[in-house]
């Protein structure tokens, strides 16, 4: 289902509550609407701990293979690991500070936070570190305990990496039929989303009027004002690691930034980079082997949105964040981020966000909502994707022409 479908449904819910807020019939309707909303919800949390299960032990897999590669390849993991951790960080810091110097108006958020249950309780930091190992993998699951079993896929996957090459492929074959049976499953469940979402709509706009419409707002510029620092910081890359004037790097990469803007793709952005990477002399072979890996294996932006989406939902539920509940939803951002690249938006949003909410005690309700304004920040996490790429592509390359 197009995501136009599901943001006009947002629309359609919301403007039909505002009108209908107060009247004789709004709590029949609100009735009628709150379990339709509440199922479809129900059928996105069912997936999140199959699929990432998935996509973190072929993720690992695919990065430990990448880094027997060679030389370069190990060089451009390394850049890769090292941009995703700082954005992670630059999340953990700038998006609470933005949230306190714009504040998330006060009506709208309590609309917009309405959920079916109460937030899990975080445990204190000794209770955390032991938290991080359960002794029942299968009862951390049906507890949704995501933090023990990300670890446990972790290492799951990096063990898996150091089987034999028949029973590796063999494991490998699991988990790649398994997510992909995963997103069938979401795909079906998404092709409903204007059903579900409008019913969503329908309940927040009954509760907080028009005021809605001004928080989604205000979440559409905070999260994308992460992926704009993120390709500023892409900029900064390509002046500072590939020795560019700003100038050059800028007017090299706009073509790829507007093929970007067009399709939301950076697989679909891939000839235009390469044509980038023309323009800054990048040797064809760095190109030709960075960019392609890049566009498989990493998301720039991803930590950072991603880390800030969660933090900007339990300031919206009133969530107290603690230093060690920011740690945990950094490490997770981090490491969900390995699996979910070649995911489309749509699917990506909930398996990367949903660990990460669940992780830090945020209700994850607010996300079903939140996912259809997703294609406008959308296109912020595409812009900062591409222009990493080429930045990434263009400090390997001289990096490597000095070592040689």
């Amino acid at each position: 289902m197009p995501a136009g479908w599901t943001f006009a449904a947002l629309l359609a819910g919301l403007a039909i509550g505002w009108v209908l807020s107060g009247s004789l019939v709004a709590d029949t309707v609100g009735a009628i609407a709150s379990p339709i909303g509440t199922i479809w919800l129900r059928g996105l949390q069912m997936t999140i701990v199959p699929l990432v299960a998935a996509l973190l032990v072929t993720g690992i897999v695919r990065m430990v293979a990448t880094a027997q590669a060679g030389a370069m390849a190990r060089r451009t993991l390394l850049t890769i690991l090292a941009i995703l951790a700082s954005g992670t960080v630059l999340a953990a810091f700038a998006m609470p500070a933005l949230l306190e110097a714009f504040p998330i108006p006060g009506r709208e958020a309590a609309a917009l936070a309405r959920t079916s249950g109460e937030a899990q309780e975080v445990p204190g930091i000794g209770e955390f570190f032991e938290s991080l190992i359960s002794s029942n993998v299968i009862a951390a699951a049906a507890e949704t305990a995501m933090l023990p079993l990300i670890v446990f896929f972790a290492l799951f996957g990096a063990a898996v990496a150091r089987l034999p090459d028949n029973r590796r492929d063999l494991m490998v074959r699991f988990f790649e039929a398994l997510g992909e049976t995963m997103l069938l499953i979401i795909g079906w469940v998404l092709w409903i989303a204007p059903a579900g979402v409008f019913a969503l709509a329908l309940g927040v706009g009954l509760d907080s009027g028009g005021g809605a419409f001004t928080a989604l707002g205000h979440y559409i510029l905070v999260v994308s004002a992460l992926g704009f620092a993120v390709m500023l910081a892409a900029y900064a890359l390509g002046v500072v690691g590939g020795g560019y004037d700003l100038l050059v790097f800028a007017r090299a990469v706009l073509p790829s930034q507007a093929v970007a803007i067009s399709t939301q793709s950076s697989l679909a952005s891939l000839p235009a980079m390469l044509q980038s990477c023309r323009l800054l002399r990048v040797r064809e072979t760095t190109a030709d082997f960075v960019l392609p890996l890049a566009v498989t294996i990493f998301r720039a932006t991803s930590p950072a949105m991603n880390l800030g989406v969660a933090i900007y939902v339990a300031y919206l539920s009133g969530v107290e964040l603690t230093a060690a509940m920011i740690a945990a939803g950094a490490a997770v951002a981090l490491l969900t981020t390995i699996g979910s690249v070649s995911l489309p938006s749509s699917i990506s949003f909930i398996a990367s966000i949903g660990p990460i909410a669940i992780v830090m005690g945020v209700p994850i309700e607010p996300l079903a909502l939140l996912i259809a304004v997703e294609m406008v920040p959308d296109i912020m996490r595409t812009l900062g994707n591409v222009t990493m790429d080429v930045a990434l592509t263009s400090t390997v390359d001289r990096h490597t022409e000095a070592s040689d």
